[in-house]
């Protein structure tokens, strides 16, 4: 079942276009992780806080990538890092113009 991964953390920049920059590698590297489908980066300067909304094939992969990044952000200093695991209604999300058949 395919499933979402809602990760936050405390970020302090760069944000923009900057970050786009900054982390095109990093982009690049996450769409060959096991069971990723997509990835919506998210960014408030405001709050310094960054992360993403990402989708997975199934929860052994969200679970497992969330760990990976857990730990690969808590290396860069990141004191801590929020993961919400959740399963995806297809059906309900299909209605609602979701991303989440195989059409996406």
């Amino acid at each position: 079942m395919k499933t979402l991964l809602q990760v936050d953390f405390p970020f302090t920049g760069p944000f923009g276009d900057d970050m786009a920059e900054a982390m095109k590698e990093l982009a690049e590297s996450i769409t060959r992780e096991p069971g990723f489908i997509w990835k919506i980066w998210t960014e408030n300067p405001e709050t310094n806080e960054a992360g993403g909304i990402y989708l997975f094939e199934d929860e052994t992969s969200a679970r497992a990538y969330l760990a990976m990044h857990t730990d690969r952000l808590k290396s860069f200093g990141v004191p801590e890092v929020n993961g919400k695991v959740f399963q995806v209604n297809e059906a309900l999300s299909a209605i609602d113009f979701g991303p989440v058949s195989a059409n996406h």
